[in-house]
């Protein structure tokens, strides 16, 4: 054998075995589950590729070591693993395969829920006990901790023996309401639950306020049982949670538009699920079909695209923004996550920091969620050279004394602070407000360094002689910009709102606010109360908006603005509805002839809505040139797939 391949199998076993003690002994795992994964799969591809399984390997064993402090339990019935597949080609592998084995089978799919493994027992319709998973084999009688958490009911209408599984979970509100009380703050509500049912002291554990979600039954003497569907409905019938989500599927497309459908509203849910399981719904055909060493042949894990992963927290850029709010930046290892390179990821304040233990040259969790900016969850591991992170007593940028209001940083040097300066000017310049072409960062810096502009209507009173003045300008380039600021001067009433640069408010809230008020002097006058009324606005974007119409500088910013020939567009009163598109859901991908918000715009102006992720509730795709991973799943989904002409000819 490949001395190379042997000594890279035996260095992944122990990388694994080290993982798989902080984490099930310790609880305290010091990398995210997909570098796991990836770890793991390392190994079985060299397992397969040499032909050699190493008697020690973590692949042929179900579980790990079982904690001391607690009584031992012996499984009355092995509790397996369950195999996963990497993409939607092995999960159609694996269907096909199913399929062969049990004709006219279906599929039951159902969350794969991110907890703790617990067995809970019953007899003649009363609790006798509950056990971790432990190796699958012996497990830890957790009995006296399980019985504190609420939904594991104490006592069921079933008078025979039972034992079933489930997953120990905490809700993100239940976690986030501890969080709010306790003095040392829990990483993650899937480490909270492991601490919490591995506590000695049982007040503790109630503490945290745990549920149990089941889903499987391991033993019943109840013969009618035999499907997956029946099983479901029987332990909703003996008060179980089962995380209210339960389908049948007859085909592959089926089930992948499930995992479609609960991926995109996944964040939404209360609890931690990271993917579904896929099971063959009639139990003969299961007992035919059989096991593994270490897996059921007849279940399926699909994981979803990774959401956290670990990596090091290099340091800390602190950035000036354009209301002078100076927020820390974690700069990272470059890192891949759902599907993008990560390399910087946001911490709110110096509050945030510390709450969190994070350090500069530590190892931290990084947590990304439909596609929002990357997080900083929390710290995975120290080192001999990490060192506390201290806010900056000076503005990055000016050098001036910050300010501190709660646990905000702020820079008061509103005019002669650069960054804030050059960061108001590019929002007010940017394609979503008066869309200012070529006005780029570097050209607001070199107005700023150059021309002396510190206001946002400096730039229209700029003059071609001043832009020749500047370095590589030449006719063409400054009369392309002085026609453009003169261009954008017929604006929008929502983009108007937006470029004003409001704190919290976005494209949808100006749009929102366009809508509702119909002129600049009505939302002036506009009190708090009157604002929270309007969809999607609360009590601190209010506040920020009444706010800004109080500050003497913002309206005199916005009288000039005026005085230099600014017009803000007639607003329509309703919307032209368009039967083609209204209440249809779009879905926009590939290159199209003009930017992608002008056929958001079009969409919503006409009454439909635009999303950002295919499902079986998207009515069309609107797909040009080099259109990807949405176009292929509106095909596997049998969605409406439209171009530009057949779009212009729906909405004529």
């Amino acid at each position: 054998m490949n001395e190379k391949l042997l000594q890279r199998m035996e260095e992944l076993i122990k990388e694994i075995e080290k993982h798989n003690y902080n984490y099930y002994v310790l609880d305290n795992p010091t990398i995210s589950d997909v570098e796991y994964d990836k770890l793991y799969y390392q190994l079985v591809d060299l397992e397969e590729e040499s032909g050699v399984i190493l008697p020690h390997s973590p692949t042929q064993r179900v579980g790990d070591k079982v904690l001391e402090g607690f009584n031992k339990k012996e499984h009355e019935v092995n509790l397996y693993s369950l195999n996963k597949v990497r993409d939607y080609e092995d999960l159609i592998d694996w269907t096909s395969d199913m399929k062969n084995q049990a004709n006219n089978t279906m599929f039951a799919v159902e969350y794969k829920f991110d907890g703790l493994t617990i067995v809970v027992e019953y007899n003649d319709g009363h609790f006798v006990s509950a056990t971790t998973r432990g190796n699958g084999f012996i497990g830890e009688d957790v009995s006296t901790q399980v019985k504190t958490i609420r939904s594991v009911p104490l006592s069921i209408p079933y008078k025979g023996r039972l034992i079933v599984r489930g997953e120990g979970m905490m809700t993100n509100k239940a976690f986030e309401d501890y969080n709010k009380r306790a003095d040392e703050k829990l990483k993650n509500p899937r480490n909270a639950v492991a601490g919490a049912v591995r506590n000695l002291d049982p007040r503790e554990t109630a503490k945290r306020k745990l549920d149990y979600f089941c889903y499987d039954i391991l033993l019943c003497d109840d013969k009618s049982l035999d499907s997956q569907e029946k099983i479901h409905n029987f332990l909703e019938s003996q008060g179980f949670l089962t995380g209210d989500y339960f389908k049948l599927c007859k085909t592959t497309d089926e089930i992948i538009a499930c995992i479609e459908e609960t991926d995109k509203i996944k964040a939404k849910l209360d609890i931690l699920i990271d993917g579904m399981v896929i099971k063959i719904n009639d139990v003969a055909s299961r007992d035919e079909i059989g096991f593994t060493a270490k897996f059921p042949r007849w279940a399926m894990a699909y994981k979803f695209e990774a959401q956290e992963v670990s990596t090091m927290l290099e340091g800390i850029d602190w950035q000036v923004g354009r209301s002078g709010r100076v927020t820390p930046i974690a700069l990272l290892e470059p890192v891949e996550l759902a599907g993008a390179t990560i390399s910087r990821a946001t911490l709110n304040n110096i509050e945030d920091i510390r709450k969190k233990g994070v350090m500069n040259n530590c190892r931290v969790f990084v947590r990304r969620s439909n596609e929002v900016i990357p997080e900083i969850m929390g710290i995975a591991e120290s080192y001999e050279n990490s060192t506390v992170i201290n806010p900056p007593e000076f503005c990055p940028s000016c050098g001036e004394r910050l300010v501190q209001k709660g646990p905000l940083l702020f820079c008061e040097n509103h005019l002669g602070c650069k960054e804030q300066v050059v960061d108001r000017i590019s929002h007010f310049a940017c394609r979503n407000a008066f869309n200012i072409e070529g006005l780029s960062d570097k050209t607001v810096n070199a107005f700023y360094d150059n021309l002396n502009v510190r206001h946002i209507s400096d730039i229209f009173t700029l003059t071609k002689q001043q832009l020749l003045s500047l370095d590589k300008f030449k006719d063409k380039k400054a009369e392309n910009i002085l026609n453009s600021i003169e261009k954008s001067k017929d604006v929008e009433f929502s983009r108007f709102l937006f470029a004003l640069g409001i704190n919290e408010v976005g494209v949808k809230t100006a749009r929102e606010l366009a809508k509702h008020f119909k002129s600049l002097d009505n939302i002036k006058v506009a009190s708090v109360e009157e604002l929270i009324e309007i969809k999607d606005i609360g009590q601190v974007m209010a506040e920020s908006i009444f706010d800004f119409f109080r500050q003497e500088y913002n309206l005199g910013e916005i009288e000039r603005i005026f005085n230099q020939g600014v017009t803000i567009k007639d607003v329509q009163d309703s919307l032209v509805v368009n039967e083609n598109i209204l209440n249809k859901t779009f879905v926009i991908t590939g290159t199209l002839s003009k930017p992608r918000d002008e056929f958001v715009k079009i969409i919503e102006n006409l009454g439909g809505k635009v999303t950002g992720s295919v499902s079986k509730k998207t009515d069309y795709v609107l797909a040009g040139e080099s259109a990807g991973s949405k176009l292929e799943n509106a095909k596997k989904l049998g969605i409406k797939i439209i171009n530009e002409e057949e779009f212009n000819n729906l909405i004529s």
